[in-house]
Order: structure tokens, then sequence, then C-alpha cells
């Protein structure tokens, strides 16, 4: 049993090491194949709108953010139904609606409950109204959360308004927004005016 002991616990260090270089070749490939598919369906798209550069530039950011996904699956995992996960999904939305650029950056996160679901769809309003009436080609979105604090900017350097000027019956900001976020006890402020672009600032404590 002594000969025999170091012996078979070589064999067993041997085989588990085979069979984790198995599983990482087999992942390795996977990863392969899904970078090629994925890199190749957008090739794809590029190359039959050539002359539209709007969506040419939505299609190229949706790779990159499916690359990241594939790159970092950690990150991704960990953020999966979290506020800025929901956020970064809604953002991909008006990228692909709206043929935009949404670029968001955060600091902290926060668990997705009723209340930060009802500050996301604020905020996609708030890209919405950017993405429409803006006449720019990029958002700039901040997320910046905590346990205590969740605050959520919608910013775009575009056409402006006067928010004293908007109509009664025109009810995106004031039902959409606003009224969102005072139903969830939260508050949204609108800051703009023309030809200065427009800052949607929305907080929950």
């Amino acid at each position: 049993m002594l000969v025999l002991g170091p012996w078979a616990w070589r064999l067993a260090r041997e085989r588990d090491a085979e069979r984790t270089e198995r599983i990482r070749t087999q992942e390795r490939a996977d990863f392969a194949a899904r970078v090629h598919d994925s890199v190749l369906q957008t090739l794809a798209l590029i190359q039959r709108n050539p002359e539209d550069t709007r969506r040419v530039a939505t299609l190229a950011r949706r790779q990159e953010r499916e690359l990241r996904a594939l790159l970092y699956p950690d990150r991704e995992a960990t953020a999966q139904g979290t506020l800025a996960d929901a956020v970064e999904s809604a953002a991909a939305e008006i990228e692909e609606l709206h043929g935009v650029r949404v670029d968001v950056v955060r600091t902290g996160d926060a668990p997705l409950d009723e209340r930060s679901q009802v500050l996301v769809l604020a905020a996609r309003e708030a890209m919405t109204n950017a993405a429409k009436h803006s006449g720019v080609d990029e958002i700039s979105v901040f997320v910046d959360a905590s346990a205590e604090h969740v605050g959520l900017y919608v910013r775009d350097r575009g056409a402006g308004f006067d928010p004293g000027s908007v109509a009664s019956d025109r009810r995106g900001i004031s039902d959409s927004i606003q009224g969102r976020m005072e139903r969830v006890g939260g508050t949204a402020r609108i800051v703009s005016s023309p030809g200065e672009g427009t800052d949607v600032e929305l907080e929950l404590s």
C-alpha cells in the first residue's frame, strides 16, 4: 500500500489535469464559436447598410456590448437583476430603436426592486426624449448607486427646450418622468434651455 499510494495519487492528479484541460479546450472552442458567429452576423448587417452611418454605428456599439459580455462573464453575472444591468439594457434598446449612441457610466450598483424599476422606466423615457428631440448623436447616462441613495442622470448637449413652454397635453415629461418618480417617493429635476441641451436628474433615497 505504501508503494501503490503515491502512484495512485499521481495517477489521480494526472487524470484531473487532463479533464481540466479538456474542459478548458471546450470552453475556448465555444467562446471562439460565439465570437465568430456574433462578429460575422454584425459584419453582414453592416455590409447591407454601408451608407447608413447611424445604423453602422449602432451595430458596432451593439457588437461592443456583446463582446464585453463574452469577455467579462463574471461581471455580467453579478450585474444580473441589478439597477445598472437594467439601465444598460434600456440604453441598448434606445440605441437599437433610434440609432444614437447611449454611453452609460456607473458608480456602484443596487438591487432592482419595485422602486428602482420605476426609476429605470423614467430614465428610459428621458433617453427616448433625448434621442427623438435633441438632434445629437450621443447621450450620456450616469448611474450613482449605493444602499442609501440612487441617482441616475441623463444628459444631452442638443437642441434643448424651455420646460415652461411645454403644452399641457404633452404629458411625456409630467407623467412618464416626474409623475413616475413622485409616485415612488423619488424626485425628478429637468434642467434645459434652447440651444443648451438637457439634464434629467432622477433620485431615490
